[in-house]
C-alpha cells in the first residue's frame, strides 16, 4: 500500500487601507470542482519542492490575483540556518489548517500581507475578486457555507485580531 502526505500550501490575506478603512480581498474558488467551485475563498495555493514558503506566497498571490505582494507580516522575523547541507527557513504564520477529511489532503499556512498592482478579474484559478471591509466580511461569514471550509476560521481569528 502506498502512504499518501498532505500537500503543504500558504495563503494570504491581503490587506489594503482605504480611508483609514481596512479592506481585504476575496475571491471565488475556481478549481475544476463543481462542489467546491464559486466558495468564497483567500488566494493559496501548494509549496513547490524546497520552495521557499514566502516566494511561493508571492507567486501563488502573483497567479490568482494579478497583485505583487510588497509585505508579509512576521518575514522580517523569520530565520535562515544553513549547514550540514541544509537550509531551514524557521518562520510564524498567522493561522495553520488543515483539511483532516474531505476530497483534498492540505495544510494551508495564513500570512498577513499587502499587495500593489491591480487585481485581474479572474485566472485560472480564481473569479469574482472584489476588496471587502472588515464589516462585510463579518456579515458575509454569517453564511459559512458560502465559504472554502479551509477559511473560515482563519478568517473569523482574523476579525477578532482587528477588534
Amino acid at each position: 500500500m502506498t502512504e499518501l502526505f498532505s500537500k503543504p500550501a500558504a495563503g494570504g490575506i491581503i490587506e489594503k487601507i482605504v480611508d483609514g478603512e481596512v479592506f481585504i480581498l476575496l475571491q471565488g474558488r475556481c478549481k475544476g470542482n463543481s462542489r467546491e467551485d464559486g466558495l468564497i475563498e483567500i488566494p493559496a495555493g501548494k509549496i513547490r519542492e524546497f520552495e521557499n514558503i514566502y516566494d511561493c506566497l508571492r507567486r501563488e498571490i502573483y497567479e490568482e490575483t494579478g497583485l505583487e505582494v510588497t509585505y508579509i507580516q512576521g518575514e522580517e522575523e523569520s530565520v535562515l540556518v544553513e549547514h550540514n547541507g541544509y537550509k531551514v527557513l524557521n518562520y510564524t504564520p498567522f493561522s495553520c489548517s488543515q483539511n483532516v477529511e474531505g476530497e483534498y489532503p492540505i495544510m494551508v499556512q495564513v500570512f498577513i500581507c499587502r499587495a500593489s498592482g491591480k487585481e485581474v478579474d479572474e485566472s485560472n484559478e480564481s473569479k469574482n475578486l472584489r476588496w471587502v471591509s472588515l464589516n462585510k466580511l463579518r456579515d458575509m461569514l454569517k453564511d459559512e457555507e458560502a465559504f472554502y471550509p479551509m477559511h473560515v476560521s482563519t478568517l473569523k481569528k482574523y476579525l477578532s485580531s482587528k477588534r
